[in-house]
């Protein structure tokens, strides 16, 4: 029970600071300029075509590099750079006093692929029907980096000179491929993007429900992202022979003794802020095992009962799931090979080779071989949780409760992965701070006529301008 009581002081002390953080006042919305130039550059970003397949990172970052020049950006305040032609990375610097270390703010510009036959409209053309944006990448993430882009050419044209460096990296492979750009840029040009702590729009939870906001959900910490191979080989043969060591059937119980395995129970500091919170946010009988669950011990009914929700299940314990399968060369042979993809989401604090040996007890067959595969940003470093810093926390309660006064802000961590996991596998405090809420019944990222609700983004073009602004106004 110490760890919750020190976290809740940690958030008290961040919202007396957030009250007090600053000398900018929040003021009105963005007038209608603002708002075109947001629209135009998120426009432009979602018809360059990213993918890895066929697209070019390179393309969007000249873009946006393109918009900072006009805005007044010169020399090596703007540069694109990267590993080939077509994985460029934009890095644009605002000059500060110096008081304060660096703040840098990431956000990548790939997208995964979406064809045009899943799609009812062109994913790659920007549509605005019956409230929403269509088009690929309008949740995940060139709205976050619409409005990054936006913020800085704003404060550019104003005159703004923050206390410290703003730094902002819009990045090449984080949905996949071989050159993340995150990873390519602190191994080869840290010294561009070093910074005190990093703020990711690709990451967090601005949660709302049919319209109603519920919660600013700031990510502090995420899980480790790792494929494995798991493979099965025999001589295979004739299918009029069959074998009893059968290389499908063979892999097919491994992973249904996987898919029957619970990985154990286990909060960190994040976790235990964010169930304390939602608690309250979602009563009831699910609120109240959320709190039965902080215990010590914890109760192992509400494990049980919250282990039945995805959502809730995937912040409370590592989780491994086969995600694709592969067997055969012919309709009348036996398969000589068999192997599937299991995708693994670990709980900060585990490696992947702990889960690797893990996998191997539980599928409990010699014969089944585990080999790791992708990893995130193509490095496995420990990712720690962020602390949950005062001065950043303090700027975002200030800006969100004089925008959404009662909306409750939550530390969460992600279930998913994202580029935080790298800066914080670097020594860098990393916070996902997405700006922009959505459905939590409607989240379409990486899904067919992907959108984002256009009133959420000019609020997100209205939050990032005021929440950069707090963080980096001289004190």
């Amino acid at each position: 029970m110490k760890t919750k009581f020190i976290l809740f002081g940690i958030l008290a002390m961040s919202l007396i600071i957030g009250l007090t953080l600053g000398a900018h006042s929040l003021g009105a919305q963005a007038d209608s300029s603002t708002r075109q130039m947001a629209h135009d550059i998120f426009k432009q970003l979602i018809e360059i075509n990213t993918t890895d397949s066929v697209g070019s990172t390179t393309t969007a970052a000249d873009a946006m590099a393109a918009w900072l020049r006009g805005a007044g950006f010169a020399g090596d305040d703007v540069q694109v750079l990267g590993p080939n032609p077509r994985k460029g990375n934009l890095v644009a610097r605002i000059h500060g006093t110096g008081v304060r270390k660096p703040i840098l703010f990431i956000c990548h510009l790939d997208v995964v692929e979406a064809h045009r036959e899943d799609w009812s409209m062109d994913p790659f053309q920007f549509i605005e029907k019956d409230g929403y944006f269509y088009g690929r990448g309008t949740e995940d993430i060139k709205e976050g980096d619409a409005l990054l882009v936006t913020t800085f050419i704003r404060m550019k044209k104003e005159g703004y000179r923050p206390d410290r460096d703003l730094i902002l990296a819009l990045t090449a492979d984080e949905e996949g491929g071989d050159f993340n750009g995150v990873d390519w840029l602190l191994n080869n040009h840290r010294e561009m993007i070093d910074a005190d702590f990093v703020i990711n729009p690709d990451a967090g939870d601005f949660e709302m429900d049919k319209g109603k906001k519920l919660a600013v959900g700031i990510q502090a910490s995420e899980k480790l992202y790792q494929d494995y191979d798991v493979k099965v080989e025999n001589p295979g043969g004739h299918s009029s022979l069959p074998r009893p060591d059968n290389a499908i059937y063979e892999l097919a119980g491994g992973l249904l003794r996987l898919e029957r395995t619970q990985f154990p129970f286990e909060l960190n500091d994040v976790t235990r802020g964010y169930f304390a919170r939602e608690a309250d946010i979602v009563g009831g009988t699910t609120g109240a095992d959320m709190k039965a669950i902080l215990e010590t011990p914890p109760n192992k009914d509400a494990i049980k009962r919250l282990s039945q929700v995805p959502y809730y299940n995937s912040r409370m314990r590592t989780t491994c799931v086969a995600t694709r399968v592969e067997a055969g060369h012919a309709n009348n042979a036996l398969a000589g090979t068999a192997r599937a993809n299991v995708n693994c989401r670990i709980l900060p604090g585990h490696s992947p080779e702990e889960i690797q040996q893990t996998l191997a007890q539980i599928m409990a067959d010699p014969k089944i071989t585990i080999t790791p595969s992708t990893v995130l940003g193509g490095s496995s470093r420990p990712n720690p949780p962020s602390p949950l810093r005062p001065d950043v926390m303090g700027a975002i309660q200030r800006v969100a409760a004089q925008m959404w006064p009662g909306v409750p802000v939550v530390p969460v961590m992600d279930a998913g992965a994202s580029d935080g996991a790298i800066t914080r596998g670097f020594g860098m405090p990393t916070y996902g701070v997405p700006g922009v809420f959505i459905d939590i019944n409607d989240d379409r990222s990486h899904g067919r006529d992907e959108r984002l609700p256009v009133a959420s983004f000019y609020e997100g073009v209205d939050f990032y301008y005021h929440f950069i602004r707090v963080l980096s106004s001289p004190q």
